[in-house]
């Protein structure tokens, strides 16, 4: 019995997907279950399971093809030997294109297959297509790769450059990095953002962790990191500046009534922003708990549209790449942004007397059309206190 597979319902923002990677082909038996293919969004990676155990016996679309919600993208035979009879007869009939297909040039080959073979300076004409009519897949270029280790990289083209060996690779975009590029840009031109500084010192902050942590994570189960008190500090001073957590809407100007905090992920196919819901419940355990299941889900690629959807506010902690000062950009529709950054060992003055002391450099980017520079600055400094004597945060002071 065949059994279509199919796009699945999109996210009502999303209007169509593209196909990120195939991890199966023609012919190949799977189990119920198993990851077919992932589905890219301008939000997130979908996956598309195995309805039964059994086959796919014909591909509707390639890698890099764009599709629409619902749409027919392959062919499912259930069952192993009907998988394997229909696979034989998709082989037969799939001959004649096989031989056609060998003659394509490199325009045939999908983007991603494309890109790997530009990357390791392969010779497509080298390598034997397994897909439908003879296509070249990722699968079969990963296979040359291995079993061929040792093998010498492609001649190089006739007309050589004298100096060097100079060269460039093409790799297009992905839809993912597209929506941030876009994003970026609309907030730099569609908001007055301006960016005002601070310092912060985290002597007691780290003097805290490093009394508290064996005993803190003996009894949560997780670390205590520096991000759980920047999640508290940014909620307490939203409380006092209730501008900062308000966003424009048209004319209007919407104050919103809880705390959600979107952290900053850097994952391998960009920088997401998953969403911390009503932060002013969490404990500092509830917020390092839920920020590593988010930064595990954002490297798996097994973030959702409702981890991505909604927060007022953003942090992004720049300093874990060694970042010492930045001017963040707003994420839009939120009005302000608040990036953190390396903690360095520098001289102060404290009480007239010169003292080493561990700083870090705070920055608020805001939008000037509904923060004012008062609330800009006080809202900066309110954290920079909460940072500077922690137990306020654990007060309500």
């Amino acid at each position: 019995m065949s059994i279509e597979i199919k796009v699945p319902v999109l996210p009502e923002s999303v209007a169509d997907a593209t196909i990120a990677t195939w991890h199966v082909k023609a012919g190949e038996q799977v189990s119920r279950d198993q990851n077919l293919v992932d589905i890219e969004t301008d939000k997130v990676v979908l996956e598309v399971v195995a309805p039964e155990d059994g086959s796919i016996v014909e591909f509707l679309a390639e890698e890099g093809d764009t599709v629409l919600a619902e749409a027919v993208i392959a062919k499912f035979v259930a069952g192993a030997v009907a998988g394997q009879e229909v696979s034989k007869e998709q082989a037969e009939a799939a001959a004649p294109q096989a031989e056609a297909a060998s003659e394509e040039s490199n325009d045939a080959l999908s983007p991603s297959v494309r890109r790997l073979i530009a990357e390791h300076n392969l010779d497509a004409a080298k390598i034997k297509g397994t897909g439908v009519g003879g296509r070249i897949t990722k699968e079969d270029v990963e296979a040359f790769i291995k079993s061929a280790p040792a093998a010498k990289p492609a001649a190089a083209p006739a007309v050589v450059a004298p100096l060097g060996e100079r060269s460039q690779k093409r790799v297009p975009m992905t839809r993912l990095r597209k929506t941030i590029a876009n994003r970026l840009l609309e907030a730099k031109n569609s908001t007055a953002m301006l960016t005002t500084f601070n310092e912060v010192n985290m002597k007691p902050i780290m003097d805290i962790r490093k009394q508290y942590q064996e005993l803190f994570e003996k009894k949560h189960g997780i670390r205590l990191g520096f991000m759980s008190f920047y999640v508290k500090a940014v909620t307490e001073a939203l409380k006092r500046y209730p501008e900062v957590n308000a966003s424009i809407d048209g004319d209007d100007i919407v104050y919103h009534n809880y705390f959600d905090v979107s952290i900053a992920v850097s994952t391998p196919r960009g920088l997401v922003t998953p969403v911390l819901r009503d932060t002013d419940t969490m404990s500092l355990a509830d917020i390092e708990r839920n920020v590593r299941e988010l930064a595990i889900k954002g490297r798996d690629g097994k973030l959702t549209v409702d981890d991505m959807t909604g927060g007022n506010f953003t942090v992004t902690n720049g300093g874990v790449f060694g970042s010492l000062m930045s001017t963040p950009i707003l994420n839009l529709p939120q009005s302000a942004i608040l990036g953190m950054h390396a903690i360095k060992d520098r001289p102060m003055a404290v009480n007239g007397q010169v003292e080493i002391l561990p700083m870090m450099y705070l920055a608020l980017s805001y939008d000037h059309r509904i923060i004012d520079g008062r609330e800009s600055v006080g809202f900066l400094v309110a954290i920079k206190d909460f940072l500077e004597d922690p137990t306020r945060l654990l007060l309500d002071l």
